[in-house]
């Protein structure tokens, strides 16, 4: 049967999985709200659905496979709101469901570690809104889904360099404070992968092996650059929006086993200095 995926909120994450189902002879239905993106996907294979008034009835009709992206909101998440019915009512059809959290879900673990078995106990308004929402996809009996906890992402035209070459990058210091991040094309390995060993009702942590703190991505993005590492700010001294500062809210250190021991997968880019040399080289590589 041929394979189509129903990607909702098809975004940056989504958009790398495409590059690798596409060739593989996929068809991809993605919905956005932006009609100049909508061009951009047609151009990249994908059959692009203008959200939340375009006609998905195609779409649903042949999807095998089905991709969450969008982000929850106060109301709840967007796509149960408009279509739980719908999905509830062709969960025997979908051979696999992914849906794209965050390890906010975990909350602040002071740096210690934390597996996809550890409590739920989220300390923002945005990592309780995940929670609620992955409850509200569990709650729909018979559907294969797959938990995606997706640590902070970076790659291509996402990274610190543009910042830190014009001067806005900033080296903010909290003692103790790491994070753990992820560089997309390895995400996009990871739900290719759990694609081809479905395991319904599983989650996984999508991290790299490094959790570093930020201070040391800037610093080491400065040196692959060759310029001024920037001067360290104290946490107590950086103006920050309220959402930058929610960041730095938590700090943890995620353990990615389970997507090396259960789904086979070798990290493209296992820690920030792998992921940083090979976006500079593909920059320089097409200036």
């Amino acid at each position: 049967m041929k394979k189509t995926l129903l990607s909702f909120g098809h975004g940056y994450s989504a958009r790398a999985l495409a590059r690798l189902l596409i060739p593989q002879g996929w068809t991809i239905f993605g919905t956005t709200r932006n009609p100049d993106k909508a061009d951009r996907l047609k151009a990249e294979g994908v059959i692009p659905v203008l959200w939340p008034d375009g006609d998905l009835s195609a779409a649903f009709e042949n999807a095998t496979h089905l991709l969450v992206s969008a982000g929850p909101g106060p109301e709840g998440d967007p796509v149960l709101n408009r279509y739980r019915d719908e999905i509830a009512a062709r969960t025997g059809q979908f051979e696999w469901v992914g849906y794209l959290s965050t390890t906010g879900t975990y909350g602040d673990h002071q740096g210690g570690w934390v597996t996809e078995d550890t409590p739920l106990t989220p300390s923002t308004e945005r990592g309780q809104m995940r929670v609620e929402a992955e409850a509200a996809w569990q709650s729909i009996p018979g559907l294969p889904l797959h938990i995606f906890r997706l640590a902070g992402i970076y790659g291509p035209g996402r990274g610190p360099f543009s910042k830190v070459r014009n001067g806005t990058a900033r080296r903010i210091i909290k003692e103790g404070q790491v994070f753990s991040r992820i560089h997309v094309e390895d995400i996009a390995q990871v739900l290719a992968a759990s694609i081809a060993r479905p395991n319904p009702g599983a989650a996984y942590n999508v991290c790299d092996d490094d959790p570093a703190p930020p201070q040391d991505v800037i610093a080491h993005a400065a040196e692959l650059l060759g310029v001024p590492v920037p001067p360290a700010i104290p946490f107590e001294e950086a103006e920050m929006s309220p959402m930058g500062r929610s960041f730095y809210a938590e700090s943890k250190r995620v353990d990615n086993s389970r997507i090396k021991d259960e789904l086979g997968v070798t990290l493209l880019y296992p820690d920030y200095k792998a992921g940083l040399a090979a976006l500079l080289a593909a920059e320089q590589a097409t200036s």
